[in-house]
């Protein structure tokens, strides 16, 4: 199963190093969030397929430099004013349609995948150009002042300050506070957002599978805060083949159609979609919580929702075996490949110590 998955990750790696989310045709883009999830399989291996990767991601900034310039010295007022989230895949460029692009996350996600490379010896700067693209990113997010500024989250919905996209600008500002200068009076007004917020996603959400990043990757929040929020998630979100996103998510609900159709119904709870890498991302969190006995269950519950070995749909709608056509979801295979491989290295060095 992890052969495979790896498999699915390097059919779905474009040649210039940046990934597609799926190979469906909702989701035939490059989404700057799922290329750094989708990397990070890649941060602990000898070979070139994470730095690539990020290589791209620079480049991409680099092309856009003169819209990082403006937001580096005025707020933008509009959503195509920010940097966007989400590019054609086959020359990485703006599409030119409405979108949730106001997504703090994806830059703290982005500064942290760096510093992440930076930590392991990796070269994430090829020059003094790279430099200043981080440098300028970092002074974006404050100017912004994403510890307040609304944005449409993970899930690119309707905006709110939430607590998942202000931690990964935290850990993202953390991360590179070496390569880079980093206000640290900028790191603190994201901490005293995150506490003001805890243990809620947002004003209107009291959970969200998006809060598991708090966790890990970015171990904003560890022991008992940790476990605070994974056991909220845990008690409202998880369901049987998946965690749904949110309480009355309506993204592939089993009411969308009558949606389409233009039926006038109300959200409502047990009909939203349960997404498959839900599971893994559970199961690191509880490895990282030092939980190993349901760490590893999860990792078994993500392997029996698979349709065939390594490939994990994106979600199945609710209360069913029937996945929705986004399938495979790249993110789910890597954030299974990372949970499975985590546990085999604590079993090793359990046996080590033993």
């Amino acid at each position: 199963m992890l052969s495979e998955s790896y498999r699915v990750l390097e059919q779905l790696r474009l040649p210039h190093g940046l990934y597609v989310a799926s190979p469906s045709n909702d989701y035939k883009y490059v989404w700057i969030r799922d290329c750094v999830y989708m990397a990070l399989p890649y941060l602990d291996k000898p070979t070139k397929e994470y730095e690539h990767t990020y290589y791209r991601l620079l480049d991409l900034f680099r092309e856009y430099e003169w819209k990082l310039d403006i937001l580096c010295k005025q707020k933008p007022q509009w959503e195509w004013e920010y940097l966007h989230a989400r590019y054609s895949y086959e020359d990485v460029r703006e599409i030119h349609e409405e979108w949730g692009h106001i997504q703090h996350d994806m830059i703290g996600a982005f500064l942290f995948g760096m510093g992440q490379g930076a930590e392991r010896g990796k070269k994430m700067l090829r020059d003094k150009k790279d430099r200043e693209i981080v440098q300028k990113l970092v002074y974006y997010i404050c100017n912004v002042e994403y510890w307040h500024d609304a944005d449409n989250g993970m899930w690119e919905e309707w905006r709110e300050v939430h607590a998942s996209s202000v931690g990964a600008c935290v850990a993202g500002l953390k991360a590179v506070d070496r390569m880079v200068h980093v206000p640290d009076e900028a790191i603190q007004a994201g901490l005293q957002t995150l506490m003001r917020l805890f243990p809620r996603e947002s004003h209107d959400k009291p959970a969200d599978l998006a809060q598991l990043s708090l966790v890990y990757p970015y171990r904003v929040f560890t022991g008992v805060l940790g476990e605070t929020i994974v056991r909220n998630v845990e008690k409202r979100l998880l369901r049987e083949r998946g965690v749904i996103r949110y309480e009355g998510d309506s993204y592939y609900s089993t009411l969308e159609q009558e949606y389409g159709r233009g039926n006038p119904l109300s959200f409502y709870y047990g009909t939203e979609a349960e997404w498959t890498f839900g599971l893994p991302w559970l199961a690191l969190c509880h490895r990282e919580l030092g939980n190993m006995p349901e760490a590893a269950d999860y990792v078994r519950r993500t392997e029996a929702v698979m349709l065939e070995p390594g490939k994990l749909p994106e979600l199945y709608y609710s209360g069913t075996a029937e996945p929705n056509p986004n399938t495979p979801l790249g993110w789910s295979c890597a954030m299974y490949i990372l949970a499975k491989e985590a546990l085999k290295d604590s079993a090793r060095a359990l046996r080590g110590l033993a």
